[in-house]
This record gives C-alpha cells, structure tokens and sequence, in this order.
C-alpha cells in the first residue's frame, strides 16, 4: 500500500487529492507542520530538508509533489488524470502542471514566510510587496486561460490538482482580485470537488 508522509498547510495537500480522485488506497503519515516532526532524524531519512510530501511504494521512496504525481499517474493509473500524448492538449497539459512551481509558487512562498512565519519584527514590507506584485502578474495568465473553461485543460485533470491548489492558496493569502472571475469560478469550482475537501481537512 502506498504510504504518504504528510503535514497540513504543505503541498502534501495535492498528492492527498491526487489519491482521493484516483480512489487509491493510501496510508498517511500525518505529522505537524513542525521542527519537531520534519526535522527529526526519522523524516531526515526519508527527506534530506525534511519537507513534505514524500510518498512510500514498497522499496520506492520519492519526494517532490509534482514528481509524486507524475509517478503515480503512471505507476498506478491507466492513463488516468491526463491527456494521451498525441492529444491536442498534452503540451498545454504540461506547461500548467509545471506553472505553478516555477511561476506560482515562489511568489506565495515569499508572502507566506513575510506574513505567517517570520516574527514582525524580521518581515520586510518591500520584499512582500515585489512578490504580491510578482504573484498578481504570475496568475493574470491563468485567468485568460480559464475564460470559458471549467478546468484548465479541458476535463478535470493532474494539471488541476498542481496549480489549482497554488491559485487555492493565492486566493486564501487574499492575492487573487475580485476582477479575476474566471479565477474565483476556478477555485470555488475546485473546492466544491470531494477529494479536495476531504485533502484539506486532513
């Protein structure tokens, strides 16, 4: 059975999704989002940062949320959350996979660390105010994308479950504004989905 290491408030949070939608069996590790925990000689082992997620197959031991996807769609799937590559829309289904790891993220990254992490005192409003900036540019093109779409690449598919739960965080951090409808349609559309609320609740 697969074996997920996990913390609430990560990027763990795709690959709980990615297991509900796929309806696989799935044993979870659940730890707090905490030194104590992630930096502990035990999830060392498994992580070398000790970072989440990292998923468990038998002898297989990876990390990296995209990374997990990708495996696990191919692994344990047939053909199962993404198009056929000789489908139309494959290519277009790997640039927003990747998009919210090197476009998304590391905008939210920075706005988390200057307004949840960092005691006030070390928060430095310029350096929040270049990734505020930086994320309102980097989600823009996904608002035109989604105009007269439910979901990014057609049907619902892994391209969703990337970058929808980084546009889901943006939207929570109050980054997404209330002329980005296609946006707001976008996430709420995601959050009604059950196995995005059952990986939220985790």
């Amino acid at each position: 059975m697969l074996k997920l290491h996990f913390a609430p408030n990560s990027r763990a949070g795709r690959i709980v999704w990615l297991l509900e939608e796929l309806g696989l069996d799935y044993e979870l590790n659940r730890m707090d989002f905490h030194p104590k925990d992630l930096k502990s000689e035990e999830h060392r082992a498994r992580h070398p940062l000790g970072r989440v997620p990292v998923l468990e197959d038998g002898d297989v031991s990876i990390f990296e949320s995209g990374a997990i996807v990708e495996y696990v769609l191919a692994r344990h799937t047939d053909g199962a959350l993404k198009p056929a590559v000789d489908a139309p829309e494959f290519p277009e289904y790997l640039q927003w996979f990747h998009y919210c790891e090197g476009m998304v993220m590391p905008p939210i990254n920075t706005i988390v660390v200057h307004t949840l992490i960092l005691p006030e005192d070390r928060r430095d409003a310029t350096v929040l105010g270049q990734a505020q900036r930086l994320l309102g540019k980097a989600v823009a093109p996904v608002n035109e994308a989604l105009e007269g779409r439910e979901y990014l690449v057609g049907d619902f598919t892994a391209a969703d479950i990337m970058l929808g739960h980084s546009l889901f965080m943006a939207n929570r951090l109050g980054q997404v504004s209330e002329e980005q409808t296609n946006l707001l349609e976008y996430v709420d559309r995601i959050q009604n989905r059950p196995a995005f609320q059952t990986a939220i609740s985790t």
